[in-house]
């Protein structure tokens, strides 16, 4: 007769070293550095977005902004005129119980004509930030992965760029191509494109000569797999930051072309182009004319660099 079937071994517990130590996945038992990372990962800080939103900053900013998209897509809707409707007779009236912010010299209502003002800014703005932002990473990483010659060469001429004032570039190419928006998103975005170029090229300088680079390059990656695949990813944080900060400059550059008249054309409502055109009234008392445009502008300039510090500070931290 057989002897006693062996009975089926109960799991251990518990190390034989440490009665408490966990298991791992496979059964096996962790050490103590294994323990110790298990245990940092359990007290992880919470997720960027969670820090952001832990910040006044932030969802002041936040708020604002929110604020102006609502104005730029429904405007229309909201206004309580029409932004293009002339009333000769009510002319430079103050604010008032009928007209909130007053109206202009045309009699059109300001406050109908800076919420719809805020349509075009902020089509602009993004497209043209965007636009910008892909260029010059593009072109930033080019530089600083390849080096040499093309560095060089490719730095001498944005030096060259760079050393024309802003507007006097955005001038020039405004006569060239015209100012209708897509065409001043092109221009901000191209002016825009050497100064984010600079930018990424400095922080890739950090990154090319990194292990996982060298390792990339063992491996016969292409040089485009290795610098959108590998160094892009480590060096988004500063994009980020860099995208937002260019954001508020595009907003004001916007106003600015608009109030030297080489923005939208008129009628059409602007805060720049509404400035422009009432600032005289100052000297007469109608100081509602250029007040509120210049406070809408003022509002979602600094909306936006709050959110840009709030952004930097969380992923600096």
């Amino acid at each position: 007769m057989s002897g006693p079937l062996p009975q089926p071994a109960e799991p251990a517990g518990a190390s034989p070293v440490d009665p408490v130590a966990p298991l791992d996945r496979t059964g096996g038992y962790l050490g103590p550095n294994a323990q110790a990372a298990v245990a940092a990962a359990g007290r992880a800080g919470p997720a960027a977005w969670q820090l952001l939103l832990r910040r006044a900053t932030f969802l002041v900013g936040a708020a604002i902004v929110l604020f102006w998209v609502v104005c730029a897509v429904f405007g229309h809707a909201i206004a309580p005129y029409n932004p293009l409707a002339q009333q000769l007779l009510g002319a430079n009236t103050a604010p008032s119980s009928a007209h909130w912010f007053g109206t202009d010299p045309l009699g059109r209502d300001v406050l109908s004509r800076v919420i719809t003002g805020a349509r075009d800014i902020l089509i602009i703005t993004p497209l043209a930030t965007i636009l910008g932002t892909v260029l010059g990473t593009a072109l930033g990483l080019a530089m600083a992965y390849f080096g040499g010659w093309f560095d060089l060469v490719t730095g001498r001429i944005l030096e060259a760029f760079l050393a024309l004032p802003f507007y006097i570039i955005a001038f020039l190419f405004v006569v060239a191509v015209g100012n209708s928006v897509g065409g001043i998103t092109v221009i901000i975005g191209l002016v825009f494109t050497p100064l984010i170029a600079r930018t990424v090229r400095a922080a890739v300088l950090a990154e090319r000569h990194q292990d996982y680079v060298s390792a990339a390059r063992l491996l016969g990656e292409n040089p485009a797999r290795i610098m959108f695949g590998e160094i892009l990813p480590n060096i988004m944080p500063a994009i980020v930051v860099e995208f937002t900060v260019r954001l508020s400059y595009a907003i004001f550059a916007v106003a600015t072309l608009s109030f030297l008249g080489f923005g939208i054309p008129p009628p059409t409502p602007d805060w720049g182009a509404d400035i422009a055109a009432n600032y005289t009234g100052l000297l007469a008392g109608y100081w509602w004319q250029t007040l509120f445009p210049a406070l809408a502008i003022a509002s979602l300039v600094v909306a936006v660099a709050l959110v840009a510090d709030s952004i930097e500070q969380v992923l600096n931290s």
